[in-house]
């Protein structure tokens, strides 16, 4: 299976949620799961996770590496089972960019806000952390994580 995360310049919420299910798969011990994230914008390309998004993984124990962001290409889109909106803008810009898919969903059923614009790391962190555990839930068809 192949999961990419997606939201706005990818150096936020998309690498933040790539990293935390990377490693609730491997917490989890959870194979077969390939997982990646993009952005609907190419304004951030090449840019790193930037340091706050950074820091609240490192202060959670999320282990991360070297990233650069870009937009989602269509081969990469083309090759995932899952498209995952971290809010209503991504997802429209998804729709608009492909075309209506049942592979392309929202990570919650509401947005994740932009910690970029609220500064609000933590919260941003907690509604990833919760989106992701229910995604693996149904992934591994368990509903005790």
């Amino acid at each position: 299976m192949n999961i990419i995360f997606v939201c706005h310049g990818n150096i936020c919420r998309s690498p933040m949620a790539e990293y935390i299910m990377k490693y609730l798969l491997e917490d989890y011990h959870t194979e077969g799961v390939y997982v990646s994230s993009a952005g609907v914008s190419s304004e951030e390309n090449g840019n790193d996770i930037y340091p706050p998004a950074k820091r609240m993984l490192k202060a959670h124990g999320i282990p991360f590496f070297s990233h650069r962001a870009h937009r989602i290409t269509d081969d990469e889109f083309n090759n995932s089972d899952l498209v995952i909106a971290l809010d209503r803008s991504n997802l429209n810009a998804l729709v608009r960019r492909f075309g209506k898919s049942s592979r392309i969903m929202m990570l919650l059923p509401r947005d994740v806000e932009d910690p970029w614009y609220t500064d609000d790391f933590e919260t941003a962190y907690e509604d990833i952390l919760s989106g992701c555990k229910a995604l693996l839930s149904e992934i591994r068809g368990d509903a005790n994580l």
